[in-house]
């Protein structure tokens, strides 16, 4: 199956915003780590997604099959404005931040981002890609919760910007 470049690109984001988020490290290292170290990369990802430890790497021309404008935009995006998008999100969760799963904050961080900053990116695609990745990296039922809490996010910042949801 063919990943399209901009949804890989934004897989790879929320790896590395999960992995800021525990390290604090900055995403743009990790950007750099993620590329320099395919086997590293793999083993994140078969983290998340609960893959055996004998699984198939990813094939290569898949592996680095993503748009590097796109994922320079969200690693420097979204910590820039995580404060921002923080605030947002803390609006419609229906509990603390903190206590919302890591990887499901990546991905809320990495949606709510281009909802709120991309006017490029309509908010359907943006919760769409954010729901395929939940499902691709997050908890069992995580998806519906993404899908709930970013059509909140994009619900509210239309009818204060007048843009369409």
């Amino acid at each position: 199956m063919t990943i399209n470049p901009r949804s890989q690109s934004r897989r790879y984001a929320a790896l590395a915003l999960y992995q800021w988020r525990l390290t604090g490290e900055d995403p743009m290292e990790i950007k750099r780590h993620l590329l320099d170290d395919p086997e590293w990369l793999d083993a994140v990802a078969g983290s998340l997604n609960g893959a055996e430890d004998d699984a198939a790497p990813p094939d290569a021309k898949e592996r680095f099959n993503f748009n590097m404008e796109l994922l320079d935009q969200l690693l420097t995006g979204v910590p820039i404005h995580v404060t921002e998008i923080d605030t947002e999100l803390d609006r419609v969760l229906d509990r603390p931040i903190s206590q919302v799963d890591p990887v499901e904050l990546a991905i809320l961080r990495l949606g709510a981002f281009e909802i709120l900053f991309s006017d490029s990116i309509p908010d359907r695609v943006a919760i769409n890609e954010a729901v395929e990745l939940t499902k691709l990296l997050g908890a069992h039922e995580g998806h519906k919760y993404v899908n709930g809490v970013l059509d909140k996010v994009a619900r509210a910042h239309a009818a204060i910007s007048g843009r369409p949801v």
